[in-house]
């Protein structure tokens, strides 16, 4: 069966439910990732998340040491959707445009400082964009961007979307083989100390776990009002070595993980993937199968638990052939 390949989507109001499956490039020796997505309106009037998946992100001139990039996003927007579907639609673009090209040194630290650089740009053109409008936006929207180079994950991340990792360790007392959630992100909300002295030493206040009392995140992508509270656009950056231990990575808004924790998401998928028997489509493997069931499931469960905010869940299962 013929799999699209990419998707960027904003989902806007129009849009209850979201389930899809795609097929990722990977050449040969390096692990399979295949990247699948759900989205849950909830009880919000709009959508205001947006997602990304392109699982080939081509470049020319790639550094002579990688073979490939990969990436994976959401966007959990707030105060509209405009913040979101920009981020989701320009983010890649301004990422493909710094990335390092040709020969290069030290490439772990070029990466850092082209995820570092995009994430300014794309904040700055949306600001410059909402500013332009009359009246200004005043939408903003977390970030949670997984960037495959080869088999290194970067995870950059600002605000409370989340980003974990499914690996698989031998249990010492039994011998069975366990999954270990590992973080690949950091929450930023004003209720961290070094979160809420920036914010005060910029002028800001916190009240009631708020910058100004209003807004729930202390790092964003737009928000424009809030920028001279001490409102930054500067992510948390992660780096990870992809092993044949790793099972799969999870990256979800906080819509999710209100009503999950992390190691309880997890957890709930790997139930889905060892216990679950599904109805496979034309043309899918019995593996992509379960890995989409358990990410709509896992969706469609955060909005039975009562979680009222829009919900997006992306799983990117990892194969080591």
């Amino acid at each position: 069966m013929d799999m699209p390949n990419s998707a960027v989507c904003s989902c806007e109001g129009r849009c209850v439910m979201i389930s899809v499956s795609f097929w990722v490039f990977f050449p040969e020796g390096f692990a399979k990732l295949t990247g699948f997505v759900s989205a849950r309106r909830g009880e919000r009037e709009e959508m205001q998340d947006a997602h990304v998946l392109l699982p080939d992100l081509s470049i020319t001139c790639l550094p002579s040491q990688v073979s490939r990039l990969a990436y994976f996003a959401v966007f959990d927007g707030h105060g509209g959707a405009r913040a979101s579907q920009f981020a989701a639609e320009n983010l890649h673009h301004t990422l493909l445009s710094k990335f390092p090209k040709g020969d290069v040194e030290n490439l772990d630290k070029l990466v850092r400082k082209c995820l570092l650089d995009t994430f300014r740009q794309t904040d700055e053109d949306f600001l410059k964009k909402a500013s332009s409008q009359k009246p200004a936006w005043k939408d903003g929207s977390t970030a949670t961007c997984l960037l495959a180079v080869d088999d290194v994950l970067y995870v950059a991340n600002l605000g409370d979307s989340r980003a974990v990792l499914c690996r698989m360790e031998q249990a010492e007392d039994s011998g069975k083989r366990k999954c270990v959630t590992l973080a690949l992100s950091k929450e930023h909300n004003p209720t961290i100390y070094e979160e809420r002295m920036r914010i005060q030493r910029a002028g800001g206040t916190v009240r009631d776990g708020r910058v100004l009392g209003v807004l729930e995140v202390s790092r964003s992508i737009g928000d424009g009002q809030y920028k001279r509270c001490g409102v930054i656009s500067t992510p948390d950056l992660r780096r990870c070595q992809l092993s044949p231990n790793d099972k799969f990575v999870l990256l979800a808004c906080d819509g999710l993980f209100k009503v999950f924790s992390a190691d309880e998401a997890v957890q709930f998928v790997l139930g889905v993937l060892e216990n679950e028997t599904v109805e496979l489509k034309e043309g899918q493997s019995e593996g992509a199968g379960l890995f989409e069931a358990a990410c709509q499931r896992l969706a469609s469960e955060a909005v039975r638990r009562g979680s009222a905010d829009n919900v997006t869940v992306i799983l990117v299962s990892i194969e080591f052939c």
